[in-house]
C-alpha cells in the first residue's frame, strides 16, 4: 500500500478499526474511551496497562482478563504504534490518539 510522506498509509483499514471499536463496545458496555500503554505503574518490567472510561469520564472497572485483552486487540491493530506512550482508542469515532499530549497545546 502507497504512503503519503508523513508514512501515514493512503488508505487506511477503518473498517477494522469500526469493528474493533464496535466488539470492544460489546465486552466492556458503558465505555466510551480505553487508554492503553506497556507501562503498567504496578510491573516493572513492560505490561500492557488498560483504563476504561464513559462519556463522562468515570472509570469502567474491568477485570484483568478483560484489560489485558482490550489492550492486546487495540496493540495489534496499531502494531506501529510506540506503545511505552499511552494511547487512547475512541470507541465511539474509532481512533486512536496519543494521550500525553493532551492538555500540552501540541
Amino acid at each position: 500500500m502507497l504512503a503519503t510522506p508523513s508514512d501515514i498509509p493512503a488508505c487506511p483499514d477503518t473498517a477494522r478499526q469500526h469493528r474493533l471499536a464496535a466488539q470492544l463496545a460489546d465486552m466492556i458496555p458503558g465505555a466510551a474511551t480505553i487508554r492503553v500503554s506497556l507501562t503498567d505503574p504496578a510491573q516493572t518490567w513492560p505490561h500492557p496497562h488498560t483504563i476504561a472510561k464513559d462519556a463522562c469520564g468515570a472509570t469502567v472497572e474491568l477485570s484483568r482478563t478483560t484489560a489485558r485483552v482490550a489492550a492486546r486487540w487495540i496493540m495489534r491493530v496499531w502494531p506501529d504504534v510506540n506503545w511505552t506512550r499511552p494511547h487512547t482508542f475512541d470507541l465511539t469515532i474509532a481512533t486512536l490518539s496519543r494521550s500525553d499530549l493532551v492538555g500540552r497545546g501540541r
